[in-house]
Order: C-alpha cells, then sequence, then structure tokens
C-alpha cells in the first residue's frame, strides 16, 4: 500500500462508461416514438432483479464487502485502517421509470464503484471506511413512494409501511422483495455515516447554460405527491343531457388546468405542477366517465409557498364537487418531503475537489429528489452534478451526458471522498 495519500485522483473514464453501457443493456427497450433505446427497469422487477445481481458482482469484484437489508438496500463496503470510524457514503439507485435513460441514478452507483475500483488499484488507503450504496424504489413509479429504501433507511418511513405498499397490480413490496431474492436479513436503519456525497446527472438545463461541467448541489426543493380519484356517473355518450352528467373525465382536465393556472399565476413562488397518471373508467368511446384516476405532483423550493399551493388547490376540488350533480373527490398522499438544504461544509470539499481538477462549477438546487435528501437527515451531505445534453432532458430515452462529462463528475467525486474518508 503507497504511504502517501495523492493530492487528487482521476478514474478510468473508459471503464465507467463502459460500465454503464452494459447496465443499460439489462432492462433496454427501443423506443419507437425517439428511435432510441431506453431503459425500462422499475424496481422489483426482473429486469431490476439481474441489474442488481449484475452490480453486486461488480461490487464484490472491487473486493467490496456486500451486505443487504431489509428494504432491498445494497452496501458495499471497503475498510479504513480505523474500522471503528463511522463511513463516508456514496451512491444512489439502478431503478428507473418505464422511459429511463443510462445515466439516472447509475451514474452514482457505478461511479462510486470506480472510485473503489481506482483506489485499489493505486493503492490508496483511507482511514474511515468508505461504503457504496444502492437504495430501492427511488423512483417511486411502481410503489407511490419516491426515495423510498433511503426514506426507510433514514427512519422517516418504517419498513412496515414500505413492505405493504402495492403497486397497480395489487402486489406489494415485501412480497415482490421475497420473489426476487431482493429481500436481506440486515437491520435497515442507518448508523449515521460520516458524511454522504451522491453524484447525478443534473435532469436540467442549468450546467449547460453556464457552459460548466459541475455542479456543487445547495439542496433538493419541496415535493408533494398525492392521487386524487374523481367519482362521476356513467351515462351514454349520446343520449344523456349535458346538464344531467356527472363527467369524471371533465373534472379531471378542469383539475390540470387550475394546476396550470396557479403556476402561471407567480403567485405560489417557482411552483411546478404535473399530473403524471390519469386514467379513466370505463375508458369506452360512447360513456360518460364514471371514473378518473389521476396524480399530482407539486414542486416548490419554498415550503410556505407549497404550503399554500396545496391549500388551493384542496380549495379548488372542494368547489369542483359541487359543480356537477352527484359528483365526488376523494384524496391520498402519496409522498410529502420538504425543501433540504445540504451542508456547507460537504459542498466545499466538493468546489474544492472541482478547482483542484481544473473543473468550472456552479452552484444549484435540485428541481428533483433524490437519495441525497433522506440520508441528510443522518450526517453532513451534499450532491455533484454532471451537465446533461439535449436541454438537461431525463426521464426519456435521449437523456444522455457526454463520457468526458461523466468521467469529470466521477474524478471530484473520488477526490472528494478520499477527502472526507481522511478526515478525523
Amino acid at each position: 500500500m503507497t504511504s502517501l495519500t495523492p493530492s487528487k485522483i482521476t478514474v478510468n473514464g473508459e471503464r465507467l462508461w463502459q460500465s454503464l453501457m452494459d447496465l443499460a443493456e439489462i432492462g433496454a427497450y427501443h423506443d419507437e416514438r425517439t428511435g432510441l433505446h431506453g431503459v425500462n427497469r422499475l424496481a422489483l422487477t426482473d429486469a431490476d432483479a439481474a441489474g442488481r445481481r449484475q452490480v453486486i458482482a461488480w461490487m464484490e469484484q472491487a473486493g467490496l464487502a456486500v451486505r443487504i437489508d431489509q428494504m432491498g438496500n445494497i452496501y458495499g463496503r471497503r475498510e479504513g485502517t480505523d474500522p471503528t470510524a463511522a463511513p463516508v457514503l456514496t451512491g444512489s439507485h439502478i431503478d428507473s421509470v418505464a422511459t429511463a435513460g443510462a445515466f439516472d441514478g447509475c451514474l452514482g452507483v457505478l461511479g462510486g464503484i470506480e472510485v473503489i475500483r481506482i483506489l485499489n488499484e493505486r493503492g490508496i488507503t483511507t482511514r474511515r471506511p468508505i461504503e457504496v450504496g444502492i437504495f430501492t424504489e427511488e423512483e417511486g413509479v411502481r410503489f407511490g413512494t419516491d426515495m423510498l429504501g433511503s426514506a426507510v433507511a433514514a427512519g422517516r418511513l418504517t419498513v412496515e409501511y414500505a413492505h405493504a405498499l402495492t403497486d397497480r397490480d395489487g402486489r406489494t413490496l415485501g412480497g415482490e422483495l421475497a420473489r426476487t431474492g431482493s429481500d436481506g436479513p440486515v437491520e435497515v436503519r442507518l448508523d449515521a455515516p460520516h458524511a454522504y456525497v451522491e453524484c447525478h446527472i443534473e435532469q436540467g438545463p442549468v450546467l449547460a447554460e453556464h457552459g460548466v461541467e459541475i455542479g456543487v448541489v445547495t439542496g433538493v426543493q419541496g415535493i408533494s405527491w398525492q392521487e386524487i380519484t374523481i367519482h362521476g356517473r356513467a351515462a351514454h355518450a349520446g343520449t344523456t343531457p349535458t346538464h344531467l352528467r356527472a363527467d369524471a373525465g371533465l373534472a379531471a382536465a378542469q383539475i390540470i388546468v387550475h394546476l396550470r393556472s396557479l403556476v402561471d399565476s407567480g403567485d405560489y413562488g417557482d411552483l411546478r405542477a404535473t399530473v403524471g397518471h390519469l386514467i379513466v373508467h370505463p375508458d369506452l368511446t360512447n360513456i360518460v366517465p364514471a371514473r378518473a384516476e389521476m396524480t399530482v405532483d407539486l414542486r416548490n423550493p419554498d415550503d410556505a409557498q407549497m404550503a399554500r399551493a396545496e391549500e388551493a388547490l384542496a380549495a379548488f376540488l372542494n368547489d369542483l364537487e359541487g359543480s356537477q350533480p352527484g359528483l365526488s373527490l376523494t384524496t391520498r398522499r402519496m409522498a410529502r418531503t420538504a425543501y433540504v438544504p445540504f451542508d456547507d461544509g460537504v459542498q466545499k470539499v466538493i468546489a474544492q475537489a472541482a478547482d483542484d481538477h481544473d473543473l468550472a462549477h456552479v452552484s444549484l438546487l435540485s428541481g428533483a429528489g433524490h437519495d441525497a435528501q433522506e440520508i441528510a437527515a443522518l450526517c453532513p451531505t451534499a450532491m455533484i452534478f454532471v451537465r446533461g445534453e439535449y436541454d438537461g432532458i431525463s426521464h426519456n430515452p435521449r437523456e444522455y451526458s457526454t463520457p468526458e462529462a461523466c468521467t469529470h463528475g466521477i474524478d471530484v467525486l473520488a477526490t472528494t471522498l478520499l477527502r472526507l474518508a481522511n478526515q478525523d
């Protein structure tokens, strides 16, 4: 082992890129609209289980001691010279949405493994252990709660609550953990790490607009998810007069338009609103919809403004119930997280690492949710963003970051982890 700790580390960019491309083949599909290959690896599907097995194999090949907890969260540990010291944790997720690219989450996991490989190859020891984590159901699209594995690990949600969640086919998360062999024996609640650093593709246009490759992330904005079910009355499309209809489809459309008006008003700060799921029943051409199910995703960096927007939506829903005879609505909270600021000290280590690699950087707030916002409840935390192409589009097969940008991001991660892992 080397006796001197280098001031900075560069990783093997070609090997990092190859691992990203190899993992993208698991769950790959051809997207007819774009003509591109995308990734569909929803949490705890067979594709996700295959991806987990591949990444565990890479962890073990890198000499990491792997453990799996009762949420299916995976950790690979490289010991330090002081095994009693709290570890430095890095990682992200490998589950995806149904229309994903190769980078979301995966860059942070595979980049962490690449850091371990370089430390091993260069014979570099650290005082503190370094761990690479993979968190279950970060996306939340299958079981309805995002950052699920990390939220349980950080103690915000219970294992019992998480295991009882169901997908749209009625399958429980606990059952799918068992079915895919993803359930482990280890206690889920994490002991507080020394620090947590996550590298992630930006999923937005800020870095490209500034002409820089590295983002030092200051925090994550608040997120509110709810499911709205609208109960109307099925009726004949040709014979039922308009004034006698209880049209659940019309009510759903009114909600969507109202959400956009809340955003456009400017009265709720930097609010963003999305209806990403909408289905009507019985879903037939000549029948007035009897029921509509939809989700509402609100984002806001200001918790007070978020609360005001939620109140405005609730008031609109209350008024909407009286707009058509026989119309009723029910709502269910799916997820709610407040704005999470990241640690100034870890941000400074990241910024210094970027400077030492001669990489220009900017500070920015994340519009997307990340496992880092959950782990921030346990220890000093911050994130590194890597620039994406095509206006930073993500959750789309066109999601792309260049090999050079990915390498530079993981260079910064490697140097940051090295410095944090040698802190007292």
